[in-house]
């Protein structure tokens, strides 16, 4: 495939992704399994995106992102961007067990 045809589709991927995640991260990550190999490039088996799928999808969707987008690997600033995601799944846990207590 040509590089420059390679780019203009993972722009155009990356924008439905983005907004697939604001929708859901798990819808996020069931579109970028279904339409690229990004998650297989990311991990090398497939227990651990689908444990992340179930509980930390925003950490596994970031990792993925971060390792394709940073040259096939995650250093630097983008284990701060995957920090941050980790961070995002740990408050909806802690949300969800706020609004679980309130109600009790």
């Amino acid at each position: 495939m040509n590089p420059s045809t390679r780019t203009g589709y993972l722009g155009r991927i990356g924008c439905f992704l983005i907004l697939f995640a604001l929708i859901s991260p798990r819808l996020a990550l069931f579109v970028l399994w279904l339409f690229t190999d990004m998650l297989s490039r990311a991990f090398e088996s497939w227990l651990i995106p689908f444990l992340g799928f179930f509980l930390l999808p925003w950490t596994t969707l970031a990792y993925a992102l971060m390792w394709d987008t940073g040259g096939h690997g995650v250093s630097g600033f983008e284990w701060f961007i995957v920090i941050l995601a980790f961070l995002f799944d740990l408050a909806a846990y802690a949300e969800r067990g706020r609004k679980r207590y309130a109600t009790a």
